[in-house]
């Protein structure tokens, strides 16, 4: 399936939660599958971190500004999950996915030109909320003509921004899917994150965001992305991927040199990762997510009342027994609190080696369990 991105520009200047305005903010998005006449069988995704808008299917080239849509990109991110029979059928379901506002895959972000002189935002581009994200996904199902989604889903920080979209619109949905992922920032998360802010804004090719015309930081956001890694994939997978590994040339190292496989297999991830990813547009995604906080978007008293609001909607949780990126208590809490609120749910625990990238790499055993919320009567 060859696709390509759509483009919306949305009507208003917009106006950020936390302050600042983004005077055209364009949003890019793909969809597969058929919109019904009722434009009631409509899938919203939320892409993870470091995903785009290209979910399924093959798409060779961005138009316009995006030079580092690369090799790594062309295939879909969820293309194992989204398709002509897959978990999301989209023989059935019209799907949506769009790349978040301050992205680098085509939404206007960090690296795009700004109106006024055409140089890239830079330093210039706003602080984002999650609500910010998903305000702007609004308008783009508003100027499509979809008053209400059959089902939101998103992995990882994707789906932060599904109980964000459930909570804040909860008129606009019916089933809520989040696979591998919490309804709240952990101690843990909040300290990986700031490692990964602290080994971008320490590059001294940061420039404090304004590094477009000159060298970018590649060694900070490299390391960010190694420190994320490891709560990606299980050390039992890593180490297997890491046997086969050569040992890199010591590219940067003046005194250490790499000794063992598994550094070079995390060193290898980490280059691949700056030749298709900005800087910028990472910090921007970390800082979001370091201020995601449902009960304050909210004013609700408690996180259960958080959940009151969304008593007609049903929830499919899944849990990763080997995630260290969101641990399964996580999905474990959500579930309580969905409970306590009276909202319907059922969580499964997939027990997978490869870690909080099973939702990736494993759709046998996510695919009966999203067929049946999204297609079965429960």
């Amino acid at each position: 399936m060859q696709t390509q991105p759509q483009f919306y520009t949305l009507p208003e200047p917009f106006i950020c939660r936390a302050g600042g305005v983004i005077p055209e903010a364009r949003l890019a998005y793909e969809t597969y599958g058929e919109l019904n006449e009722a434009k009631d069988n409509v899938v919203l995704v939320f892409h993870a971190l470091s995903g785009s808008q290209h979910a399924a299917g093959i798409c060779e080239t961005v138009p316009d500004e995006v030079p580092i849509w690369n090799d790594e990109c062309v295939p879909g991110w969820w293309d194992l999950f989204v398709g002509p029979g897959r978990a999301i059928n989209t023989n059935k379901f019209f799907v949506i996915c769009v790349n978040y506002l301050g992205g680098c895959y085509g939404s206007t972000g960090p690296c795009s030109p700004h109106p006024d002189d055409g140089k890239p935002y830079g330093s210039r581009f706003p602080f984002l909320k999650v609500e910010d994200v998903v305000n702007s996904q609004a308008l783009l199902l508003d100027h499509l003509g979809i008053k209400k989604l059959h089902a939101v889903t998103g992995p990882s920080v994707g789906g932060l921004l599904c109980l964000t979209f459930a909570t804040l619109y909860p008129e606009r949905v019916d089933i809520v899917l989040p696979l591998g992922t919490g309804p709240r920032l952990t101690s843990l998360q909040r300290l990986h994150n700031f490692e990964q802010i602290t080994a971008i804004e320490s590059d001294h090719n940061f420039q404090g965001g304004d590094y477009y015309e000159g060298p970018h930081p590649d060694n900070g956001l490299m390391l960010a992305r190694m420190v994320a890694h490891k709560t990606y994939v299980s050390l039992e997978t890593m180490e297997s991927r890491a046997r086969g590994e050569l040992i890199q040339p010591d590219d940067g190292y003046s005194f250490y040199k790499l000794g063992h496989q598994i550094e070079s297999y995390m060193l290898h991830h980490g280059k691949k990762f700056i030749e298709r990813f900005d800087a910028n547009t990472y910090l921007r995604i970390m800082a979001m997510w370091q201020r995601f906080n449902l009960k304050t978007m909210l004013k609700a008293d408690s996180m259960v009342d958080v959940f009151k609001r969304c008593q007609h909607q049903r929830y499919m949780i899944f849990s990763i027994d080997t995630d260290v990126c969101f641990y399964p208590g996580e999905q474990k809490y959500l579930e309580e609190l969905l409970k306590q609120a009276g909202v319907r749910c059922m969580r499964v625990t997939v027990h997978s080696e490869k870690g909080h990238d099973s939702f990736l790499l494993e759709p046998d055993l996510f695919t009966p369990h999203i067929r049946y919320t999204l297609e079965g009567e429960w």
